[in-house]
């Protein structure tokens, strides 16, 4: 019988970047709520008493909060506002984001895509004059969906927009 091995490379979680389309534009400091669920809906047959059917519906991602030291760099600033004044128009303020996890050696362990994310939140850090810890500032943002890779160095844009289906596409 043969003995085969499944090495599994794991890294820590602080070697991360973020790309707005194709180029690195930020190192945060934290990063947060990245996920999926997949909504569902249980119900009983009749004379079924052992079972119950489940019945998968749509996914929904949540929203990712990104964290960093406030710099004079007012790229996300500038997006959010750009949000804020185009309201109907948005579609062209939506961007894909890459989440870039990096190993020791520096190189991309894992690779999160969201697809035609948009800000919905900016926060300024809190100000006071006792503290002597670094000012964070928060961007929150919402995506339409969420594609994974191992091997992707980034690249990710939406210059050409959405497809026939309405759909803004990651390559």
């Amino acid at each position: 019988m043969a003995n085969s091995s499944h090495e599994l490379n794991y890294v820590t979680a602080n070697r991360f970047y973020v790309e707005i389309e194709s180029s690195i534009s930020a190192c945060f400091s934290e990063c947060q709520g990245l996920g999926v669920t997949v909504k569902i809906e249980k119900f009983s047959e009749g004379g079924v008493n052992d079972q119950q059917r489940v019945l998968l519906s749509q996914a929904e991602f949540s929203d990712v909060t990104l964290k960093r030291g406030i710099t004079n760099d007012l790229t996300f600033w500038n997006w959010i506002s750009q949000i804020l004044s185009d309201v109907g128009k948005n579609a062209k303020q939506r961007r894909n984001v890459n989440i870039l996890l990096f190993n020791q050696a520096g190189e991309t362990m894992q690779c999160w895509t969201l697809i035609g994310a948009v800000p919905i939140s900016w926060k300024a850090p809190t100000l006071s004059a006792e503290s002597n810890t670094v000012a964070i500032e928060e961007l929150t943002l919402t995506y339409e969906g969420l594609k994974i890779d191992k091997t992707r160095s980034g690249g990710a844009s939406i210059l050409s927009g959405r497809d026939s289906a309405g759909y803004f596409s990651s390559n």
